[in-house]
């Protein structure tokens, strides 16, 4: 075995142990994120990437509670189909929908075709609307950043609920908000640049 081939035979043994994948592009990712061009292209372009806008918080709020019980690829592949069905997050179009939009919305087979999870989405954009007399969804997420976090050294090790999870989802829970459990927060916290949780050694937003 040549010298470059025992190197690269040696990276990739300890990218294995840490549950990376060195890509054919070169990029080091999760293999959660190495599955699909649609997956390498979340994890290279957004994963992680701070949200700015109302519209973008309440996306990500409502797109994690519809992934609990799927997987984060199912959500990501019918993504267009969602925006438009709920007019691409606008949170004061979504919270006037009616029983007719729920119904239209139970009835689209492009996205995920469940009442409660839609009738919470709802829900949740007025819930939305409240929070802007104290400074807003993007404000109450950010609030619970926590001040240090250390990045895991293998997806074996990466944490998938934290205290600040809990945290968040008992106060967006006390504050009516529906299909927010820790596991979801977390998941919000790491998509969205609160903590960055990517595995050391993985490649870095793009």
């Amino acid at each position: 075995m040549s010298l470059g081939l025992f190197k690269m035979w040696g990276m990739n043994g300890n990218l294995e142990e840490k549950g990376l994948v060195a890509c054919e592009d070169g990029r080091i990712r999760p293999a959660w994120a190495a599955e699909s061009e649609l997956m390498r292209n979340y994890y290279d372009h957004e994963w992680g990437r701070p949200i700015l806008t109302e519209s973008e918080a309440f996306e990500r709020l409502v797109l994690e509670g519809f992934q609990a019980g799927l997987s984060w690829a199912i959500v990501l592949r019918k993504r267009d189909a969602f925006r438009l069905a709920f007019k691409d997050f606008d949170v004061d179009a979504v919270a006037a929908f009616s029983e007719s939009d729920i119904e239209r919305c139970a009835e689209n087979p492009d996205i995920i075709r469940n009442r409660a999870k839609i009738r919470a989405a709802v829900h949740n954009a007025r819930c939305v609307q409240e929070l802007r007399e104290d400074g807003g969804l993007l404000a109450l997420l950010a609030s619970f950043a926590p001040e240090h976090w250390e990045q895991p050294v293998s997806s074996a090790t990466a944490h998938t609920v934290s205290a600040e999870s809990h945290q968040m989802a008992a106060t967006l829970k006390k504050k009516g908000f529906k299909f927010v459990g820790p596991t979801t927060c977390f998941a919000l916290m790491e998509a969205t640049g609160l903590i960055n949780n990517r595995v050391v050694g993985a490649s870095d937003l793009l």
